[in-house]
């Protein structure tokens, strides 16, 4: 019974040569690597960032790892560099002194700067410096203490002090005086 029903060919697969049998056993392994080949072309083809963005640019990643703060020193022997009390004044100062924003004294108004001045030089200065009230440190500004003293001076003065003019520091009077000697 069992040679009788092999014989009706009933369990053929579709290889029915040796030579197709070779063709398949081949593409199995063939095909197999060029579709692996392919996926790895496609994914590693050059940047796929999404639309839109610039996130993995060099500038971008350069300025998501900077440092956090950074140290500039200026040479304090750089006198002509320095900006005068009334420059500072008209950079930073004149935002809220010229209309009397948070509470600060308007510029030229004798009766506000009257209690001020009162208090002296050194008491404006740290004021400036350190910060009062609404006012930052150095009223926002990125300057030195001497030019900062410059502006508290003109702002002061422009109020009615009679404040004498900040004393150039050290390694730049020095420097200034060198200077013109060697003309």
């Amino acid at each position: 019974m069992s040679d009788s029903h092999d014989q009706d060919g009933a369990h053929e697969g579709p290889i029915k040569t040796p030579k197709q049998l070779i063709w398949t056993v081949i593409a199995s392994f063939v095909v197999p690597i060029l579709v692996i080949i392919l996926l790895v072309n496609y994914v590693a083809k050059g940047d796929k960032p999404a639309a839109g963005t610039q996130a993995l640019d060099a500038e971008a990643v350069a300025k998501r790892i900077a440092p956090m703060a950074r140290v500039e020193l200026k040479d304090a022997a750089d006198v002509a560099s320095l900006k005068t009390g009334e420059e500072v004044y008209k950079l930073v100062c004149t935002a809220c002194h010229s209309i009397g924003a948070a509470g600060s004294p308007k510029t030229g108004d004798a009766a506000a700067w009257a209690p001020r001045i009162k208090t002296g030089y050194e008491s404006l200065l740290t004021s400036a410096l350190k910060g009062k009230g609404a006012m930052g440190a150095q009223g926002g500004g990125d300057y030195s203490d001497y030019e900062i003293s410059r502006a508290v001076v003109y702002l002061a003065n422009q109020g009615g002090a009679k404040f004498d003019e900040p004393k150039a520091p050290a390694a730049a009077a020095s420097a200034a005086s060198a200077a013109s000697a060697a003309k």
